[in-house]
């Protein structure tokens, strides 16, 4: 079965548990580990004495140092397991949390609730827990798109990236990953404080991504209600997202449900003049958050389908 049935075990193990909160309130969790790692990093390599040059080769020495921890403790385990088909049961129970199939979905069903019962308070601090813009300014359209947005992206990020690596590297692969996203998330950022910092980050997750970005673009239009929409939409507006990644799932879902995603929008340092994706297209509503994740079922759906087809080749 190999790496790519390991794959098809985590999912399946997340979908059945997700990350439970007992546990997290126990241990934390892999990604906050991870994080711990780089806020120490941060704290003490990102000197704001030190010239831009100097800064960016601290920031390409922590990213080297945060990947090869993580990559190499996922090897060292992957090479203490049995052979057999018990080596990939448990590579894929080690490998269960660092996909977020469940909470991704839990995360935006907890914002879709409450919009679609009038409650724009509920709605907008659901959403200000997985976006990064500023949720006092959002009406139903802006949350819907928010959410839409950030469903369409992790899935990627969160899902088919780290399935797509695991499947190629088994443990280093998923872990290596993790630890790549994390560090963009953390510090990949143009701010003052982390545009040298956090140079390399940015640039390594830029360059894992740029397949599973795609393939998840792909597979959205694969089980879009609107398939013909959602390939167009694709292929026209994915190049005008601000991330050479994001735009590809994220236009295949705005064809899909035909809404218009991205555009302008204010985050807490100010207003961000996005170009539209589907940009003819009506503002999403509440309902069309439900339709998004019916889409990301299906879509789960058939991934996993075909990493256990894949498994037994």
């Amino acid at each position: 079965m190999g790496f790519v049935g390991a794959m098809a075990v985590a999912m399946a193990v997340d979908a059945l548990a997700g990350w439970p909160a007992p546990l997290f309130a126990r241990i934390g969790h892999p990604v906050t580990w991870l994080g711990a790692i780089i806020d120490g990093l941060d704290a003490r390599w990102n000197r704001t004495t030190d010239t831009p040059m100097v800064r960016r080769v601290a920031g390409l020495a922590a990213a080297l140092l945060v990947i090869g921890l993580a990559g190499g403790l996922g090897w060292v385990l992957q090479a203490s397991f049995p052979t057999g088909w018990s080596r990939t049961v448990l590579i894929g129970i080690v490998a269960w949390p660092f996909v977020a199939l469940r909470s991704l979905h839990d995360h935006v069903a907890a914002v879709s609730a409450p919009l679609q019962a009038g409650d724009l308070a509920g709605a907008r601090v659901a959403v200000s827990q997985i976006v990064g813009r500023d949720p006092a300014t959002l009406d139903e359209a802006g949350i819907a798109r928010a959410a839409i947005e950030s469903l369409a992206e992790n899935t990627s990020d969160g899902v088919m990236a780290p399935l797509f690596w695991g499947a190629l590297f088994g443990l280093p692969g998923i872990v290596g990953y993790k630890a790549i996203n994390t560090l963009d998330s953390m510090i990949g950022h143009r701010t003052v404080r982390h545009e040298a910092f956090g140079w390399a980050s940015a640039r390594i997750d830029d360059l894992v991504n740029l397949v599973p970005a795609r393939l998840t673009g792909l597979l959205f239009v694969l089980v879009a209600p609107r398939r013909s929409e959602a390939m167009a939409c694709m292929l026209r507006d994915a190049r005008r997202h601000r991330s050479i990644n994001a735009g590809w799932p994220e236009a295949a879902m705005a064809g899909a449900l035909g809404v218009r995603l991205s555009g302008p929008r204010v985050y807490h340092g100010g207003m961000a003049d996005e170009p539209w994706l589907n940009g003819a297209a009506r503002d999403p509503l509440a309902a069309d958050i439900a339709g998004g994740l019916a889409i990301y079922v299906r879509a789960m759906t058939v991934l996993a389908g075909c990493l256990a087809f894949l498994s037994f080749m």
